[in-house]
């Protein structure tokens, strides 16, 4: 009986801390992802800024959860020496997912702006 504490009491952290790091990963991907979509949403010749933000938004919506599609940014940048959209994206992975000091994010992704023919 011992032993099986001892052994929980150095395991259990070990697993909690490698869900955490899981679980932020895959929020930073799943932001990322969304923020590139929302660029190259926005950056189609009939769209703008406000396209973007409403695009990013909805794939983080449907992919994990609203609560991190609160603080989504676009703005006019130069990709590659060419007219673009940046799309940012800020928030915060609460520790395991549920309480406690979180894991704050900041994600961006980039798509030049389609030009009139």
């Amino acid at each position: 009986m011992v032993d099986f504490v001892l052994a929980m009491v150095v395991l259990v952290p070990l697993v909690l801390g490698i869900i955490q790091v899981g679980l932020v990963l895959h929020v930073r991907n799943t932001l990322t992802n969304a923020a590139s979509e929302g660029a190259r949403h926005g950056a189609a010749l009939d769209r703008d800024s406000t396209d973007a933000v409403a695009r990013t938004r909805e794939r983080i919506s449907g992919a994990i959860s609203a609560r991190f599609a609160h603080d989504v940014r676009a703005e006019p940048t130069i990709v590659a020496g060419a007219a673009g959209l940046r799309v940012t994206v800020r928030a915060e992975v609460p520790a395991l997912g549920l309480w406690g000091p979180g894991v704050r994010l900041e994600v961006a992704g980039h798509a030049i702006a389609e030009e009139p023919p």
